[in-house]
């Protein structure tokens, strides 16, 4: 099965989005703890309803590519709660004459899952709406804080 995967071109350099996608609680959450920045960084997220993770940064080329690893997630609105752990999330980028394109597949997201339908929305909106805006603007749309977790990724 495809891995889920979305794009998007800006008029930015390739560094600029590089730079951007490595400032997590700008466009991805607010709840964010830890740091994206260097090979072996972790972060979580956590957040009622939706997945909470804990992030291992596995690849930094600076505006060329980003990869993380999924160590640990939970996701609560579906039966099998770990449908993420050991998945990968990467950021191709490409520049162009318009700017950079942007790749992003989470691989192991893939249309056979419970959480594909509302997993898939979330990347759309974190990547081609906050990310975007934050590229555009200067200012993403990361997920709010929302409620008490259900469960706290593992430590």
């Amino acid at each position: 099965m495809n891995s889920f995967t979305t794009e998007l071109t800006v008029d930015r350099t390739p560094e600029e989005v590089f730079a951007a996608i490595t400032d997590v609680r700008a466009w991805f959450s607010k709840t964010i703890t830890g740091t994206a920045t260097a090979v072996g960084d972790a972060f979580s997220f956590v957040d009622k309803g939706i997945p909470s993770t804990r992030i291992r940064v596995t690849e930094l080329v600076p505006g060329r590519r980003v990869a993380w690893h999924v160590e640990d997630a939970y996701v609560a609105f579906v039966d099998q709660h770990d449908e993420w752990t050991d998945t990968r999330m990467t950021f191709d980028l490409t520049p162009g004459p318009n700017g950079s394109t942007l790749r992003f597949t989470h691989h192991g997201l893939t249309p056979d899952q419970a959480c594909y339908r509302e997993c898939s929305r979330g990347w759309t909106s974190c990547v081609n709406t906050s990310l975007r805006s934050l590229l555009t603007t200067g200012v993403g749309e990361p997920i709010p804080e929302s409620a008490a977790p259900e469960r706290q990724p593992a430590e």
